[in-house]
């Protein structure tokens, strides 16, 4: 972790697939999943991704864990660049971050118990002596809200938050200083899902992690994230502190997303904002400005180039020529 309390910085990173074709397969484009995405993360703090399907979230996450090898960038987690290393050195790195998964069903294997799955951490790292992996496996179970019998059980043998709450364990298990949550509750009932949730922050009280939280649900979103970053087609188009994205949001994309969000108020009513077209093909995005096709304020500029990521105020970042232009003018 640096002096001023970062845990994670991430500074341009990028992750690109090659299109390949015909009988050689040979490279004919690439698909810009994550395209210069730079944040960080201080110490308890959580981090929000926010935006339509496909357009990177999760990338980003896996791309800032190494599960999925960027193509460029740097990525700093306690201090140490993690692209610089590799072997058992990468290994021991590994400990410091984890990463909960969306599927509560799918990410757990269904041929271990719950006992060797949350301490297969702690053996692979030889971190612990197969006695106090016992221990350590029976007070993270009764931490996340399980009794210490689920140990030897089956996955299959649990419902879907119990099985997220396993998946809690698990990454608890290695006390790592920064958690990837990727749409941890998606897959859960409301009224489970406010369980994990709560139990995720009474986590973070306790522990002080900073977490990458990625969700669709943008009241869950506020709830639980102090800053909050909107992408589309692979880039961050705004980012702020949680309560001014939801009170004074600037880019079209952004007010268009939280048009869409059902308020839990029925006597309040949003502006409805429809956005036309679809979400253009991330392997031929459009030129300038990616969103200017769906944008009923695009003009000449938006079509020709593609706006900087420039901060309006207070640590608000906004990527737009007509909020740009406009700040320009206040000034």
């Amino acid at each position: 972790m640096t002096s001023n309390g970062t845990v994670v910085e991430v500074r341009g990173l990028k992750k690109h697939y090659p299109v390949r074709q015909g009988v050689f397969s040979r490279v004919a484009g690439s698909v810009r999943a994550v395209d210069g995405v730079s944040f960080s993360i201080a110490r308890g703090r959580t981090f929000g991704l926010v935006g339509e399907s496909g357009c990177g979230k999760t990338t980003c996450a896996r791309a800032a864990l190494r599960l999925v090898e960027p193509t460029e960038g740097d990525i700093f987690i306690n201090g140490t660049n993690i692209l610089s290393l590799s072997g058992k050195h990468l290994r021991r790195a590994r400990r410091g971050f984890q990463i909960i998964f969306q599927d509560p069903y799918a990410s757990l294997n269904p041929r271990m118990t719950v006992g060797a799955i949350i301490g297969e951490g702690l053996k692979v790292h030889r971190m612990a002596s197969r006695r106090e992996r016992r221990r350590r496996v029976t007070e993270l179970l009764e931490r996340v809200g399980l009794s210490a019998g689920a140990a030897g059980r089956y996955p299959h043998e649990f419902s879907g938050g119990q099985r997220q709450r396993i998946g809690i364990a698990r990454a608890l298990a290695l006390s790592p200083a920064f958690l990837v949550c990727d749409e941890p509750v998606s897959a859960l009932d409301v009224s489970i899902s406010a369980q994990i949730i709560n139990l995720l922050k009474d986590l973070q009280e306790e522990t002080q992690m900073s977490y990458l939280f990625i969700s669709h649900d943008l009241n869950l979103v506020e709830y639980i994230c102090d800053e909050v970053a909107v992408m589309y087609l692979g880039r961050i188009v705004e980012q702020a502190h949680a309560e001014v994205i939801y009170e004074r949001a600037m880019h079209p994309y952004t007010r268009a997303l939280l048009a869409a969000n059902p308020l839990p108020d029925p006597e309040k009513r949003r502006e409805k904002i429809l956005l036309g077209g679809a979400v253009p093909n991330p392997a031929s995005p459009p030129q300038g400005c990616h969103f200017h096709p769906r944008c009923d304020a695009a003009d000449e500029a938006c079509r020709l180039q593609y706006p900087k990521l420039v901060e309006i105020g207070g640590g608000h970042l906004v990527a737009c020529h007509m909020v740009d232009q406009k700040s320009k003018t206040s000034q």
